[in-house]
Order: structure tokens, then C-alpha cells, then sequence
């Protein structure tokens, strides 16, 4: 049986669940998240959607997307995903400490996209940053099913595909990359924002790389 999704209205607050299928057939708004991973030489991580995926396979994405399941949390499927897609653990024990290693959620946005009369994304996307640590996290272990390819790729270089190849990447991506380079090359520090811890969440302000 398909997990259910949340539905949402456009300050994020719930209004009911369905599936996924229906969400994207009928263009229903529903809550996202997209994690955006960043290196300790300041590369970006993103993947080549597995050409299987029902809709924008094969296009290049941020390291790690989903939506959180009915009944849970935002940090929890936050979690969830980047050990399920990538292998990445983030520790339970790190948490409270000024650690740009553990998800910050950095800002939110709404976007539609229509890929045919009968299929739609429509979401309330939550944008979390990190920085990727092997000795922390674990080795990445992309799951085929989900991923294709991986690519750590300078962020000059990404800015500079985003302009000529924007067809390259999924109609989300195209919308939150900008904003997110934008923000690095302003001198935010990956660790600042929103922490989702499970079912608390609570703003803090960290220290950067």
C-alpha cells in the first residue's frame, strides 16, 4: 500500500493526505523537501534521477528529495530519505551542538510545474542545507532505484549549467539552486537556519564551515 502524503495550504498547514499518485495526477499542494549537500572543498552533490522515475528521470536534481509521510515529521523524513537514497546517518547524538554536519532547514518555497494534463508537481518545498562528512555520515550508498549517477560538482561550474543547460535539471532544482548559490556566495554559513529535530523544532543560529 502507498505511504500518504501531506496536503497543505500555502502557509504550510495541513489540510488532509492522499496518495502520492493522486497529489501529482490532480495537482494537489503538498508538503516537500529538498536537502542540498555541500562538501569540505565546497562542492555541490547532485544526482541523476534514476530514468525509471515516473516523472523527471534522468534529469540532474539536489542530492536528496522527497516528502515526509503522513503522521511524520519533517526532520524525521529528512533523515529518513538521506540514509534511504544516499546512506548518509546523521547522528542522533549531534544534535543541540553547532554542527553544519546535521540538516538546516534555510528557507521554503512554492512551486507548480505541469508535465502533462494529467500529471503535476505542486509543492511546498522545505530547503535544507548540510555539509557532508564521510567520517560522520558513513560512505554514500545511492540506491539505483532512485539515483543514476552522482556528481560533486564546484558551484561556479553548477551556476554557469543552471544558465546554459537548464533543461539538464528538474523543474524544482532550477528554482531553489539559484537561491541556495546566491546565499553561499553572500557568505551564509551552511549551519544557519532552522533545526528539525523530529517532532521539536526550534530556531537556532550555528557557525558556518
Amino acid at each position: 500500500m502507498e505511504q500518504e502524503i501531506i496536503l497543505v495550504d500555502e502557509k504550510d498547514r495541513p489540510v488532509g493526505c492522499c496518495s502520492k499518485e493522486r497529489a501529482h495526477r490532480e495537482g494537489l499542494l503538498h508538503r516537500a523537501f529538498s536537502v542540498f549537500i555541500i562538501d569540505k572543498n565546497g562542492r555541490m552533490l547532485i544526482q541523476k534521477r534514476a530514468k525509471e522515475k515516473y516523472h523527471s528521470g534522468g534529469l540532474w536534481a539536489n542530492g536528496c528529495c522527497s516528502h515526509p509521510r503522513k503522521g511524520e515529521a519533517l526532520g524525521t523524513a529528512v533523515e529518513r530519505r538521506l540514509f534511504e537514497e544516499l546512506g548518509i546517518k546523521v547522528p542522533k547524538g549531534a544534535y543541540g551542538k553547532k554542527d553544519c554536519r546535521i540538516p538546516c532547514e534555510w528557507f521554503s518555497f512554492i512551486y507548480r510545474h505541469e508535465f502533462s494534463p494529467q500529471l503535476f508537481e505542486y509543492e511546498l518545498d522545505h530547503v535544507f542545507l548540510m555539509r557532508y562528512d564521510e567520517s560522520l555520515h558513513g560512505p554514500l550508498r545511492p540506491d539505483p532505484r532512485e539515483i543514476q549517477e552522482l556528481w560533486w560538482l564546484e558551484m561556479k561550474k553548477l551556476s554557469f549549467l543552471l544558465k546554459t543547460r537548464p533543461g539538464a535539471f528538474a523543474c524544482w532544482f532550477e528554482v531553489a539552486a539559484p537561491r541556495v548559490l546566491s546565499m553561499i556566495g553572500n557568505g551564509r554559513p551552511l549551519g544557519y537556519g532552522k533545526r528539525r529535530e523530529g517532532r521539536r523544532e526550534g530556531r537556532r543560529t550555528y557557525a558556518g564551515v
